[in-house]
């Protein structure tokens, strides 16, 4: 364990952003425009193709002199550098932190235990662009000779979510002749509607897991293996399965050459893997030059974060709002409304990302946090997100803070009149967001006494706009790695591990012990808490058998 730290909340710079809050915390974003008629210029900043406009937060040039303030006093630029080194800022797993190492260029040293690992990830990359090439050109064919038409990615957690995210983000840069999906749930319905229109001969399985123990993606992956084995027998697995692991003999036993196993390492966690080989099914769709373009916008995102000041770092803005929020305001969540489809699955990737990285109760040193951590993160795409929760966004009791994230350009140039509407939908929503309408202004348009306060808009709702010019594979990564930094930001001046994930552990452990009761057939009732014991009972009674 790192040595004992003086809690963040006992710091001057803490007491001074409470005692800033208690100041401006009732100030409206009408009298911050107001008083300052280029606000829109000055609190912006850019960075990777990344604009991030944070003007219609609130915040003054104060709060932010004080948040930057409060970052320098957390150490995190010596904490940076440390992650960046390969040291073992994971403590309770006693290992480097080195997702950043995924995306380093050739000739780039990043060095773990002694050993540069910057070749070793080129390495397992040169091998998955080989892969990617012979799957795309018809190269690599299944046990019948056909060529590959449809790719499954069987994973969870990280071995799924980043991959799914990223491919539909990157669509449009696919091979139209690929059918790629991912199956993670331990939900029958999951596998069973990912493979009932496919032609196993046809079906290439990228099985996705670290240990190639985890229960869920070996039930999925053993349920996949029957389905081609029972048309195409035993001998056409090697064919059809390849593995992304770090367990040889694992992938050995379950049929798969290791020749096709992909390597990571102890090194990546999960959640921050998918540009490592976990993103092998996202390769073999959009194809290794984009995969490498992708690349180059996490690692130009990597160097802005080591290098830019703390206030004009993106990851550092973002990471300031939210403790600004979260902390002073007490704010509980945290809205990312992408407007564009193609990020449909970005909010959930960022769930995993932000909630289990940040979601602990206790800091580095074991002890039991005192002040609230990472927040509950949600949305979904603009403009479907208006036309369901933004009522809450505008006229609920919560303060939500917002992240809009914008394209100046559209993923299909015929729908320009669509992208349009779009960004319009977009700009209005962060305009109405933050100056709301006032009971004068609807009065003077004539409505109703009565319904004057039904129509009053309070506005002063935070929002930060992310814009970039369009949605390509460098954008990608830049937007990815400046949420990872954003993350690490936040974890580093709350003093948690950003790292590990121990609150995943507990429920699997149970349901190991859970599975065979459901199934049993003595009547007796487990021995567990009496609500768990009647929902068994319930459960057993009406089970078709």
């Amino acid at each position: 364990m790192p040595p004992m730290q003086a809690r963040i909340e006992r710091s001057d710079q803490w007491r001074a952003l409470a005692d800033h809050h208690r100041a401006v915390r009732r100030l409206h974003l009408r009298e911050l425009f107001a008083s300052e008629p280029d606000r829109g210029h000055a609190f912006r900043s850019e960075a990777v193709g990344l604009s991030v406009d944070y003007s219609k937060n609130r915040v003054t040039a104060e709060t932010m002199r004080l948040l930057v303030a409060l970052a320098e006093r957390s150490g995190l630029r010596d904490r940076t550098d440390a992650m960046f080194r390969g040291e073992r800022i994971n403590v309770t797993e006693d290992r480097a932190v080195l997702h950043v190492a995924l995306r380093a260029p050739r000739g780039a040293s990043i060095v773990v235990d002694g050993l540069n690992v910057v070749p070793a990830v080129h390495d397992v990359l040169d091998r998955m662009a080989a892969f990617s090439e012979s799957v795309r050109s018809g190269g690599w064919r299944g046990a019948t000779g056909q060529t590959i038409r449809a790719v499954v990615n069987v994973g969870i957690g990280g071995s799924d979510l980043g991959p799914a995210m990223a491919y539909d983000a990157l669509r449009a840069f696919g091979a139209p002749s690929l059918v790629v999906r991912f199956v993670s749930n331990i939900d029958g319905t999951d596998i069973h509607n990912a493979l009932h229109d496919l032609d196993p001969a046809s079906t290439l399985f990228i099985i996705s897991s670290k240990t190639f123990t985890t229960i869920e993606t070996l039930t999925n992956a053993g349920t996949a293996r029957r389905w081609l084995v029972d048309a195409l027998g035993p001998d056409a697995v090697a064919r059809h399965f390849v593995a992304v692991s770090t367990n040889a003999a694992e992938v050995a036993a379950f049929g798969i050459d290791t020749a096709n196993m992909f390597e990571f390492w102890d090194w990546v966690g999960g959640r921050y893997s998918y540009d490592s080989a976990i993103g092998l099914s996202l390769m073999v769709a959009i194809g290794a030059a984009n995969f490498r373009a992708m690349l180059d916008g996490f690692h130009a995102m990597d160097e802005h974060f080591r290098s830019a000041p703390l206030a004009e770092n993106l990851p550092v803005l973002l990471a300031l709002l939210g403790i600004w929020y979260g902390n002073f305001f007490g704010a509980s969540s945290h809205a990312v409304l992408p407007y564009s489809q193609a990020l449909a699955r970005f909010p959930a990737y960022l769930q995993q990302l932000d909630m289990e990285s940040n979601g602990k109760s206790v800091d580095l040193a074991g002890r039991t946090m005192r002040i609230d951590t990472g927040p509950v993160v949600w949305g979904q795409p603009g403009t479907n997100g208006q036309h369901a929760f933004y009522q809450l966004l505008h006229q609920g009791t919560r303060l939500v803070p917002a992240d809009f994230i914008a394209f100046a350009n559209p993923d299909h140039p015929s729908l320009t009149t669509h992208h349009d509407l779009l960004l319009a939908n977009c700009l209005a929503q962060t305009q109405a967001l933050a100056f709301g309408k006032t009971a004068a202004e609807v009065r003077a348009e004539g409505v109703e006494r009565r319904l004057v306060a039904h129509r009053t808009f309070p506005g002063n709702h935070p929002t930060t706009t992310i814009v970039a010019d369009r949605l390509d594979p460098r954008t990608l990564g830049a937007l990815v790695a400046l949420y990872e930094h954003k993350i690490f930001v936040q974890g580093t001046i709350w003093g948690v591990n950003s790292f590990d994930q121990w609150g995943v552990e507990l429920g699997k452990v149970l349901a190991r012990r859970i599975e065979p009761e459901i199934t049993a057939l003595d009547p007796a009732p487990p021995s567990h808490d009496s609500s768990t014991n009647a929902l068994l009972a319930d459960l057993r009674a009406r089970r078709v058998r």
